[in-house]
């Protein structure tokens, strides 16, 4: 039944993108000036999970690379790579200059290491640029006239906040490309070009693509998740076709299973307040900073703890019940239906 297993990924690049050609549009043009030679103004793709920030921007260069191939891409995701060592260390990997540089070199070595690569553009794209830790890897980047940054976050205030002065002051002008929630016959359409290239013909049914786009509430990355659920199940069984139980089945199984690797992937003071948080069911601010103080050694600072908070309100893994003063927070059920 599944023919081409790579294209039910939610990493999936298609050679296509279905409804989102403004997008595309903006962020073509803000990267154009790299066609003459020429810096473009930093690039923002802001928006909540799962409405395709990732896949446009990769599927944009993709498409300015085969226009000029000499156009170096770098995709860091700050989820993983939080600090300023391995920002910097990736995208020198990424243009293959990582020869002599170990997990021990001075950060300024990695500097100085970037600013000699200025024999071709180079253009940094910075997934969940709001995980990392501190912001000076985006000022030394900037500082280097052959990269261009285009950096993806959910919220832009939020993101702003994070800045130092130097940083914020340097940033503040660039594009901002602003994604919203899918409409669940945008997403049908989407899933539909997914079963297309993905799945045997006849492999699923509309009706059954659009009870996973009514199921996904606008997030791609859940819709691509039960579909690909939904058709394992049916391969497994010998069906000739997804059967609604399959469907149905894989609802859970795909939140499940995403809302798993988002925690695997929660760097190590995100994961001590998620425990925290699991093991009292309810817990107000006070009480969770002054449990997850007591378990680590060198404590972030409360605004840090906030923005971590936020970031997995974001991903759906916890929710904030309530208004500042009096808000707990709990983690979210598998079952609960989504905004």
């Amino acid at each position: 039944m599944i023919v081409d297993g790579r294209v039910l990924r939610e990493d999936f690049v298609p050679s296509e993108v279905v409804h989102r050609h403004d997008e595309v549009n903006l962020l073509s043009e803000t990267l154009e000036p790299l066609l003459y030679d020429r810096r473009p103004e930093p690039s923002f793709l802001f928006g909540p999970t799962g409405v395709g920030k990732t896949c446009i921007a990769r599927y944009t260069l993709a498409q300015l690379r085969e226009q000029e191939p000499s156009v170096e891409v770098a995709y860091v995701n700050c989820w993983q790579e939080y600090t300023r060592f391995r920002v910097l260390y990736s995208v020198l990997e990424a243009v293959g200059r990582t020869v002599d540089i170990h997990r021990s070199s001075p950060k300024d070595e990695l500097f100085g290491r970037l600013a000699e690569t200025d024999d071709r553009p180079i253009v940094a794209i910075l997934d969940e640029v709001d995980q990392l830790e501190e912001t000076a890897a985006l000022y030394d980047l900037h500082r280097l006239p052959h990269v261009s940054l285009v950096l993806i976050a959910n919220r832009e205030e939020e993101l702003f906040a994070s800045f130092d002065d130097r940083v914020r002051s340097r940033l503040r002008a660039g594009t901002r490309v602003q994604f919203d929630r899918y409409g669940t016959d945008e997403l049908v359409a989407i899933l539909a070009e997914r079963a297309t290239q993905g799945l045997q013909p006849d492999a699923i049914s509309e009706g059954q693509l659009r009870t996973i786009a009514d199921a996904a509430s606008g997030d791609a990355r859940v819709g691509i998740g039960i579909l690909r659920s939904a058709a394992r199940r049916a391969e497994r069984s010998g069906a000739a076709s997804i059967t609604d139980e399959a469907v149905g089945a894989a609802i859970p199984d795909a939140r499940t299973a995403i809302r798993r690797k988002t925690v695997e992937g929660l760097i190590e003071h995100q994961r001590i307040l998620y425990d925290v948080i699991a093991e009292a069911d309810e817990i107000e601010p006070g009480d969770l900073y002054a449990e997850y103080e007591r378990r680590v050694d060198d404590p972030k600072t409360n605004r840090t703890l906030r923005n971590y908070l936020t970031k997995m309100v974001h991903y759906d893994l916890i929710e904030a019940v309530g208004q500042r003063r009096g808000r707990t927070y709990r983690l979210v059920d598998d079952e609960s239906d989504r905004d």
